[in-house]
């Protein structure tokens, strides 16, 4: 028998972000943030499976709670990419059904698989059946939108999720946005079509048993103490990147953590930067994630562009963080 979920585990979390939540990104997250649920990048269950890229599952101890996105659409693929990030050691597996772009479009994956909810079920049974483990649960989770193009009302969203909880389903993150597979760039589809928080409150108060998490256009702790309000979770997308000392904020607000100076965050940091810079990462793999870190703060433009000049340099190392600070000090 598995054990019960921790719904309190999706109170706050940091959305699977491509090119940005990648395990440098989630370290550092982790340290503004000790209770967020953090999420990796999408990873295609054909790069694990057929292109054999393990690689991509790795991470660091400290990042836990820690779940793996999962991107496809063919059920027996994903449920070996799902096996590895259980064996993997990852604490969730979430699969995209919510991204809009042309790429995953051609993959058969992502906001597009909307419009095929029955397979979404086979894709989350398959998963679900692979992970199970008498010793350890593992949730399979699901990430959507609201909708997809003519999709507008809230009979195709409340059917979708009738279905994902037939296929036990336990956690549904919706993007409260739905999503316009053609004529709106990514970007556009993360800002044009309207926010909706209404649809996703109702889905709660319809699937009381289900654990709904909100995601969409959240940039403040006011907005999430409002959201929580309502629902189980909010998870932060691009404000988080944007603005990561948010994090600490949230933390402060919700648990009454003590807010960390952001110069004690890049000290707690610095363990972590030189010993990736020994293993041979580069210092612009790791410090791109920290340009917001001071977002509205006195020195910060200083902050940004010492970090943005440097870090590419051959040699660029911790120095070069502390040289980016030295305009902060003074003002």
């Amino acid at each position: 028998m598995s054990n019960p979920l921790n719904t309190s585990g999706y109170q706050v979390s940091v959305a699977p972000m491509m090119d940005w939540t990648d395990r440098h990104c989630r370290y550092f997250h982790r340290l503004l943030s000790p209770r967020a649920r953090l999420y990796t990048e999408m990873v295609t269950s054909a790069a694990l499976v057929r292109g054999k890229q393990l690689r991509l599952l790795e991470h660091s101890q400290q990042e836990h709670p820690l779940a793996l996105q999962l991107g496809g659409s063919e059920p027996h693929e994903l449920a070996q990419a799902a096996r590895f990030g259980a064996e993997a050691g990852y604490d969730e597996i979430n699969l995209n059904v919510g991204c809009p772009s042309d790429r995953v479009q051609s993959g058969r994956f992502g906001a597009c698989l909307m419009r095929e909810p029955a397979l979404v079920g086979e894709c989350v049974k398959a998963m679900r059946d692979a992970v199970t483990d008498s010793n350890r649960h593992v949730p399979v989770t699901v990430k959507c939108r609201i909708g997809v193009d003519d999709q507008d009302d809230y009979a195709g969203l409340q059917h979708f999720t009738e279905l994902m909880l037939e296929a036990g389903v336990e956690v549904l993150m919706v993007h409260a946005r739905k999503a316009w597979l053609k004529g709106l760039s990514p970007k556009e589809n993360r800002e044009v079509p309207p926010l909706d928080y209404a649809r996703v409150y109702r889905l709660k108060r319809e699937f009381p048993e289900l654990v709904v998490v909100i995601n969409g256009g959240i940039t403040t702790v006011a907005q999430v103490q409002a959201h929580l309000a309502q629902l189980d979770g909010v998870m932060l997308g691009r404000a988080a990147y944007h603005d990561p000392y948010l994090l600490a904020q949230v933390e402060h607000a919700l648990h009454g953590e003590p807010l960390p100076t952001r110069e004690s965050v890049l000290q707690r940091l610095r363990p972590y930067i030189e010993a990736e810079l020994a293993r041979g990462t580069a210092l612009k793999h790791i410090s791109r994630h920290l340009l917001g870190l001071y977002q509205g703060e006195p020195g910060a433009r200083a902050f940004r562009r010492t970090i943005s000049e440097g870090a590419h340099l051959p040699g660029a190392g911790w120095d070069l963080l502390e040289q980016a600070q030295a305009p902060r000090a003074a003002a």
